[in-house]
C-alpha cells in the first residue's frame, strides 16, 4: 500500500491565509508588516526564489522590497545595506538570500541584522536563543517541517526521528528543535552525516525520517522502516526535473506519509517566512 502523501503546497495555502487574517488586523490598527530581501549576484535559483517571497507577501498583504547588488559588491556594501533595513521603519522582516558570494561573509551578514527583524532565524543571538529553548523566531524550513508534521497529525513526542544532514540551516536547528521539551517536540533525534558509519543502521529506527543532505535519491527503499513518516528536504536538479534527496517512488511503497519533491516542503518554508514576517510587526508594533 502505497503512503500516504503529505501535501505542503496545500497547508502552506491554509497558513499563508492565516497570515493573511494576521496582516489585515495589523493594517486595521496602522501597521504595515515589510520583509526586505538582500540579493548578492546573479545566481539563477536565488533571483526565482526571492520572487517567490516577493509573490507570496504581495498575496499575503506585506510590503516586500528587494536590494539587488552586484556579485563584486565589497562586504561593506551588503553589511551598509543591512543596516540601512535595520532603521528603517518600513521594514519588520530582513532576510539576506544565500549563498552570498565567497568574498563575503555568510556569519558576518547574519550577524549584522538586527536580532528583532531576523525571520530567518540565523543570527547568532537568535541562534542562541533557540539553543535555550525560547525562540525570538524560528529557522523556516526546520519551523515549516514541524508545522507539516503537526498538521498532519504525524506524533512527534516520544517518536525516534532520524535527521540525515548537519548544515547550519535545516538539520542542526531541527534536531535541536524535536528534541526540546515542548509539545512539538520531546523526540529522540539521531543526527547522521557524512562520516556517520553505515547511515542504514540508523534511518531503519526512525519513525520519523528527515532527508536534508543535498544527495539526490540517496535515501532508498531498504533504508526506510516500514510505515516511517519520510520528509524530502531536498532540491536536485536532474535533467529537466527536480528530485529530492528520497528516491520516491521506491519509497512511498515502504512509508506510511511521505512529502514530495516539488510541493513539499518547498512551499512551507516560504509559508513560515510569512508567519515570522508578520510575527516581527505584530512585535514592533507593541514597542513602546
Amino acid at each position: 500500500m502505497s503512503a500516504r502523501i503529505i501535501d505542503g503546497k496545500a497547508i502552506a495555502a491554509q497558513i499563508r491565509a492565516e497570515v493573511a487574517e494576521r496582516v489585515a488586523r495589523l493594517k486595521e490598527a496602522g501597521v504595515q508588516p515589510g520583509l526586505a530581501a538582500v540579493l548578492v549576484g546573479d545566481h539563477p535559483a536565488s533571483k526565482i526564489y526571492v520572487g517567490m517571497k516577493q509573490r507570496a507577501c504581495a498575496e499575503a498583504g506585506i510590503h516586500s522590497e528587494r536590494v539587488d547588488l552586484p556579485a563584486d559588491a565589497p562586504e561593506d556594501e551588503v553589511l551598509a545595506e543591512v543596516e540601512r533595513l535595520n532603521k528603517d521603519p518600513r521594514i519588520s522582516g530582513i532576510i539576506v538570500q544565500l549563498p552570498v558570494p565567497d568574498h563575503v561573509s555568510e556569519f558576518a551578514v547574519q550577524q549584522a541584522i538586527d536580532p528583532s527583524k531576523d525571520v530567518d532565524g540565523l543570527n547568532p543571538t537568535n541562534v542562541g536563543f533557540l539553543s535555550r529553548g525560547h525562540p525570538v523566531f524560528l529557522p523556516a524550513t526546520p519551523f515549516g517541517i514541524v508545522e507539516l508534521l503537526v498538521r498532519s497529525q504525524i506524533p512527534i513526542e516520544g517518536a525516534n526521528v532520524c535527521v540525515v544532514g548537519r548544515g547550519d540551516l535545516v538539520g542542526m536547528p531541527l534536531a535541536i528543535m524535536l528534541a526540546q521539551r515542548n509539545e512539538r517536540g520531546n523526540a529522540t533525534v539521531t543526527i547522521c552525516h557524512t562520516k556517520t558509519r553505515d547511515i542504514g543502521e540508523h534511518t531503519r529506527m526512525a519513525d520519523i525520517l528527515i532527508a536534508a543532505v543535498g544527495r539526490a535519491r540517496m535515501i532508498t527503499a531498504d533504508m526506510v522502516k516500514p510505515g516511517a513518516t519520510v520528509i524530502d528536504v531536498g532540491t536536485n536538479r536532474e535533467l529537466d526535473a527536480l528530485v529530492g534527496d528520497v528516491d520516491f517512488d521506491a519509497v512511498k511503497e515502504v512509508a506510511g506519509a511521505i512529502t514530495p519533491v516539488p510541493g513539499g516542503v518547498g512551499p512551507m518554508t516560504v509559508a513560515m517566512l510569512l508567519v515570522n514576517t508578520v510575527t516581527a510587526a505584530e512585535a514592533l508594533a507593541e514597542r513602546p
